[in-house]
Parts: C-alpha cells; sequence; structure tokens
C-alpha cells in the first residue's frame, strides 16, 4: 500500500510541478484574458506560493516513502530542495529571467520525482512484506 501511495505522489508530483511552470510561462500570454474568466488569482503570488509549497511538501513526503523504504539515497531530496529554491528566488534574478528561472527550478523538482522513481523500481530484492533494505 505504501508503494502505491509513493507512486502516487511521484506522478502527482510531476505532473502539478509541470503545470506550474506551464502556468508561469504562459501567464504573461493570457494575463489580459483571466480576468474575462474569473482566473484573475492565478496572477497572485500568494497562490503561487501555495501551489509551490504544496509541491514541496507533496515531494517531500514521496521521496521520504522511497528513501525510507528502498533506496537510502539523499540526491533526489538534493534535486527537490534545489529546485524549489531556485523557484522560490524566482524575483530576485529580475524579471528578464524569470522565465529561465522558473524552468530550471521546475526541471530540478520533476528530476527528483524521476530519480525517486528510477530507484524505488531498480529495488527487484523488496517485498512490501520484507522490511530489509535493498
Amino acid at each position: 500500500m505504501l508503494a502505491s501511495f509513493r507512486s502516487l505522489f511521484d506522478k502527482v508530483g510531476i505532473t502539478i510541478t509541470s503545470l506550474c511552470a506551464i502556468h508561469c510561462i504562459m501567464l504573461p500570454v493570457l494575463l489580459p484574458v483571466l480576468p474575462l474568466l474569473g482566473l484573475s488569482f492565478m496572477h497572485n503570488h500568494a497562490f503561487e506560493n501555495i501551489v509551490l509549497l504544496t509541491t514541496m511538501v507533496l515531494g517531500f513526503i514521496t521521496l521520504f516513502i522511497g528513501f525510507h523504504r528502498y533506496h537510502r539515497k539523499l540526491y533526489p531530496f538534493y534535486s527537490l530542495f534545489l529546485g524549489g529554491f531556485i523557484y522560490w528566488q524566482k524575483a530576485a534574478w529580475g524579471a528578464e529571467y524569470e522565465h529561465t528561472i522558473l524552468i530550471i527550478g521546475a526541471i530540478l523538482v520533476v528530476l527528483a520525482h524521476v530519480m525517486n522513481m528510477r530507484l524505488c523500481s531498480q529495488c527487484t530484492s523488496c517485498d512490501d512484506d520484507k522490511e530489509e533494505l535493498c
């Protein structure tokens, strides 16, 4: 059961991070249309920070499950936190670099989930009923 939650959380984390990056990249194009659609909240910095924090918490839970149960490797955590930090600091780089910074941060967060999924799937000797490490 824990493995299915981990797999689901990895996939949801990848999806949310990818959608967030697409949202941030496409927002300048869609900005004039948002009020007409009643979606002006999507340009709110608080909304963006909540989505980022949700992604980071979900990512941490997912990576911790994979770390604790399967692989004991820390580098997916490094990628997750570095990506989240870079993403969070997008305003510090200025508007001309914002899209590049967002893409780099999103790629690192997605990479953390992909690494976790691969490390967990490589664990062929683990059984859901056993407590041994691979």
